[in-house]
């Protein structure tokens, strides 16, 4: 596949969940930027603003096959990753394949779901496989994570540690919509004989594994390299900071701007580019200091200042 059908190809996918779901197309356009460079999602957002929909919507425009995971206190990892069963006909025990042998996984309210369980999906997300007594089995290609979270509720949740926060490449989130974009919602509800909308697919599963290829291609100047360095080394100095950006994020932060690249229809990077980028890549990666938490500090603050004190390179 080449950049200019990888382009079109993504502008059909956004255009196609656009229909179903009542969200900025910046929200969408970064959704897919992060799955293109084969990264899970963290949306983070009030209960009721399309994030479910957002998942299976994505799942559906891309031709993925879908699941999803409704995570609570009592949820096992076996009933996340599958479990070996006694077949009776065989005498022999059979592994049964979880929810998560699928192209998209939807982790829905991943925060209410305990340390144990919550590692056992940390491995399918690092290492595109499960490990079950012992036995390791992989997971389908293309493999993502949408993981949803909601940051009013705090009864009943487990905080999710650092190192699976830091395998997100994306944390984003779809705000309330703006006042047309809610009546339609009603509208739609008027409408009780089709309440759900519905999404063509526009890609396959090969055709996905394709895309994904194409960043590959993406050109990024030395400088430009140096660039996100420096913003993401400027955030492990920023005195409201206790750990900033680990070089995995670096890594991310790269290849977000390729896969940006290729959305915005470019043959290579632009400063532009990681600065648009750079908020839902890099601000949920961020640990701060106790002060700057109790005087209320904003992540994104912190890469907002960052960026306007990074000098920006002159691109030809």
């Amino acid at each position: 596949m080449d950049r200019e059908q990888a382009t079109r190809d993504c502008t059909a996918v956004v255009d196609a969940i656009g229909e179903a779901v009542i969200s900025d197309r910046e929200f969408l356009e970064t959704v897919l930027t992060g799955l293109v460079a084969r990264g899970h999602i963290l949306l983070e957002d009030v209960p009721g603003t399309g994030k479910t929909l957002t998942a299976r919507s994505m799942a559906t425009a891309l031709g993925l096959s879908f699941s999803r995971i409704q995570f609570t206190p009592d949820l096992l990892p076996a009933d996340v990753t599958g479990t070996y069963v006694f077949n009776e006909q065989d005498r022999e025990f059979e592994f049964r394949p979880g929810p998560v042998f699928n192209n998209v996984v939807l982790a829905d309210e991943i925060n209410r779901a305990p340390p144990k369980t919550q590692s056992a999906l940390l491995e399918a997300m690092e290492e595109q496989q499960v490990s079950v007594d012992g036995d390791t089995h992989e997971l389908p290609e293309p493999f993502f994570v949408i993981a949803t979270q909601n940051p009013v509720e705090q009864e009943g949740t487990f905080a999710l540690p650092e190192a699976q926060i830091d395998r997100f490449m994306v944390k984003t989130s779809l705000g309330y919509p703006d006042f047309d974009g809610e009546l339609t919602l009603l509208r739609r509800r008027n409408d009780r004989s089709a309440r759900s909308p519905s999404v063509a697919s526009v890609l396959s599963a090969e055709q996905v594994l394709d895309l994904q290829t194409v960043p590959e291609s993406v050109r990024v100047d030395d400088d430009l390299m140096r660039y996100a360095l420096e913003i993401t080394r400027a955030t492990r100095q920023d005195y409201r900071v206790a750990i900033g950006v680990s070089p995995r994020g670096s890594q991310r932060l790269f290849e977000a701007a390729r896969s940006r690249a290729v959305l915005d229809g470019e043959d290579f990077v632009t400063p532009d580019m990681i600065k648009r980028i750079a908020r839902p890549v890099l601000a949920h990666r961020l640990v701060l200091t106790a002060v700057a938490q109790v005087n209320d500090v904003n992540k994104y603050e912190v890469i907002d200042d960052v960026l306007d004190d990074t000098p920006v390179p002159t691109v030809n």
